[in-house]
């Protein structure tokens, strides 16, 4: 019976970080904000909101195939905004930095920015152990699965379902406060102030963005290059393809790891100035190609993932 990769060994990055900075402090220099990711964020929002304008009167085919060509792009770069500001890599305030999230969540249909924002820090902090590790799969999930090349196409169609289960595994985190109901007050209201004003074929494009955004599209792809065993054991894998230029580099994942104090703009510099602990590592060059991997290679599936099940000792100050 298939099982998860159990490791005993911490998670890689801490000691990476400090093996790097020892020889390439001047990485420090790339720790900061970037506050010009607001408006690209603000662009985002106004480009999905009249998208769903102009397809308002169209037939819902259209908001279909534009849902998947173009809205899933701009959603998907939104989501890496949200990604920022969880990291408060776009203003100094955490305060500031959730109500941006808050913001580009508006056109996504479905409130998550200040949830994400919450299990995403322990992700961060505890790489691999089940019960604080939002981003790996159940056991009962990965079964299912399988190796099946149907039910691995079924669930990454599904994703935001099966992502939206995990929480109620996680310790240490509340499902509910202040900020999480104004992110579900902005989201739905927003949600509802398109069905009203403008109807269901512009909903239906704004659900279709979100949908294709993280699951059955390339750009869902991102979700298994992150931390999917397909060369172990290493358990983090960057993408070094031309979608980086759309998507704010967020395909940098062993350097956002190492290095989560530096903003978007400046991952491929942490690259540049240490090349001999990046080059070295496995990467891949192609979300399309990985989809396509993941979905027809049998030797690949939701049980290629390292785990700890080991106590975890606190890692870092997770900012909240």
């Amino acid at each position: 019976m298939e099982k998860f990769l159990v490791t005993e060994t911490p998670e890689p990055h801490k000691e990476r970080t400090r093996t790097i900075l020892s020889q390439h402090p001047e990485i420090r220099q790339l720790f900061g904000k970037n506050a010009a990711t607001c408006i690209i964020l603000l662009a985002c929002v106004a480009a999905q909101f009249f998208g769903a304008w102009w397809l308002r009167d169209k037939a819902w085919g259209w908001s279909l195939v534009a849902g998947w060509c173009v809205g899933a792009f701009v959603v998907h770069a939104l989501f890496v905004t949200i990604h920022e500001a969880a990291h408060n890599l776009i203003f100094k305030a955490p305060w500031a930095n959730k109500l941006a999230a808050v913001v580009a969540n508006l056109p996504s249909v479905i409130p998550s920015a200040i949830s994400f924002r919450q299990y995403h820090l322990k992700h961060h902090a505890h790489q691999g152990h089940p019960s604080l590790d939002a981003d790996l799969p159940f056991e009962w999930e990965a079964r299912w699965v399988g190796n099946r090349a149907w039910r691995k196409a079924l669930w990454l169609f599904l994703f935001p379902v099966f992502q939206a289960l995990r929480p109620v595994r996680i310790q240490g985190v509340p499902f509910l406060n202040a900020w999480v109901l104004f992110n579900w007050f902005t989201t739905f209201g927003a949600t509802g102030l398109v069905l009203y004003f403008w109807g269901w074929n512009a909903l239906a494009y704004l659900f279709f963005s979100f949908l294709f955004s993280i699951g059955l599209h390339p750009l869902g792809a991102r979700w298994i290059q992150e931390h999917y065993l397909v060369a172990p054991p290493q358990e983090t894998y960057s993408y070094y393809g031309p979608l980086n230029s759309l998507q704010m580099n967020i395909g940098y994942h062993n350097e956002h790891h190492d290095f989560p104090s530096v903003p978007w703009n400046k991952l491929p510099e942490v690259r540049r100035l240490a090349p001999e602990f990046y080059d070295t590592l496995y990467a891949h060059t192609s979300w399309t190609g990985l989809l396509w991997r993941f979905i027809t290679d049998s030797r690949i599936t939701l049980y290629s993932r390292a785990v700890r099940y080991s106590d975890p000792r606190p890692a870092r100050l997770e900012q909240t």
